[in-house]
C-alpha cells in the first residue's frame, strides 16, 4: 500500500529536499510537485494524493488558503496535510486547521520521520472509520446456508462459518475455522451471494467476516494488518481504499 505524497513548494532547495526525504519512504509514491499555491489546486485533481507537504508562503494563493480552498471541497476526507515553513509563528493556525504536522525549514530528518510517523497514524485512523459502517446495519448471520461448487463436490455453507475468502491459483480459498474449501466462484460472486452479511473488502483480495476481527494494527511501512479471533497466525492486509 503506497502513500500517495505531493510537495507543494516554491523554493527550489526545500522542494529538492523534501522530495530527497520522501524519496527514502519506501511507501512512499511521489506525485508532481507545484511550485505556486494556483498549480496545487490543479495538480491534486489531476493526482488526488494522500498528503501534501504544503509551504505556507508561496506566490499567488498562500498554503493556508489552498489548503482550506481542498478542506472545502472535499467529498468524503480532505487531503492530510503536513505544514512547511521557514517561521513557527502559523503553527497555531496549522494545527488549527487539524494538519497532521508542522515542518520547520531547514527540515531535520528525525523530526521528518516524527511526522511520517503521525502521518501513518491518521491514515490508519481513516482506514477505521472507513469500515465502521459495516460493522452496523447488517443482517445477522442467522441459519441461511448456501452451495458452494468446486466442480467436484458441493460444500454446504452458512455465513457465520466462513473467516475470509482469497483467491490463489485460479481457485477461491473459502476459509472457515478448521478448513480451506476451494471454489471455482470469483470472490465477486462469492460477495454477492454474502450480501447484507457482516463481511468487508479489507482489500482487492480479501473478503472477511467483519464478526472475527480481533484487532487491526500497524504494520511495515505505514501498512496495516487485520488479526483473527482463532487465526492469530493469519495477517490480512487492509487497503486504505478498500470502500467498496
Amino acid at each position: 500500500m503506497k502513500i500517495h505524497a505531493m510537495i507543494a513548494e516554491d523554493e527550489p532547495m526545500a522542494r529538492k529536499e523534501l522530495t530527497y526525504l520522501l524519496t527514502q519512504e519506501e511507501d512512499v509514491e511521489l506525485c508532481p510537485s507545484a511550485e505556486t499555491g494556483e498549480q496545487l489546486l490543479k495538480l491534486y485533481n489531476e493526482n488526488d494524493p494522500d498528503v501534501i507537504f504544503l509551504d505556507i508562503h508561496m506566490p499567488g494563493i498562500s498554503g493556508i488558503e489552498a489548503a482550506k480552498h481542498l478542506m472545502d471541497q472535499a467529498v468524503h476526507y480532505p487531503p492530510l496535510i503536513i505544514f512547511t515553513s521557514a517561521y513557527d509563528e502559523y503553527a497555531i493556525q496549522a494545527f488549527d486547521m487539524e494538519a497532521v504536522d508542522y515542518l520547520l525549514k531547514p527540515f531535520d530528518e528525525m523530526r521528518f520521520q516524527k511526522a511520517m510517523k503521525r502521518l501513518r497514524n491518521r491514515l490508519l485512523q481513516q482506514e477505521r472509520k472507513l469500515m465502521e459502517p459495516y460493522f452496523s446495519n447488517q443482517k445477522s448471520s442467522g441459519s441461511a446456508k448456501f452451495l458452494i461448487d468446486d466442480g467436484e463436490r458441493t460444500a454446504v455453507l452458512s455465513p457465520e462459518m466462513i473467516y475470509y475468502a482469497v483467491p490463489h491459483k485460479r481457485m477461491l480459498e473459502v476459509h472457515t475455522k478448521d478448513r480451506v474449501i476451494l471454489s471455482r466462484m470469483t470472490l465477486q460472486e462469492l460477495e454477492k451471494k454474502l450480501y447484507g452479511y457482516p463481511f468487508f473488502r479489507t482489500h482487492r483480495s480479501y473478503l472477511v467476516n467483519l464478526n472475527y476481527i480481533k484487532e487491526i494494527t500497524p504494520w511495515f511501512n505505514g501498512t496495516s494488518n487485520i488479526t483473527l479471533k482463532d487465526k492469530e497466525d493469519i495477517q490480512i492486509p487492509v487497503s486504505r481504499t478498500a470502500n467498496h
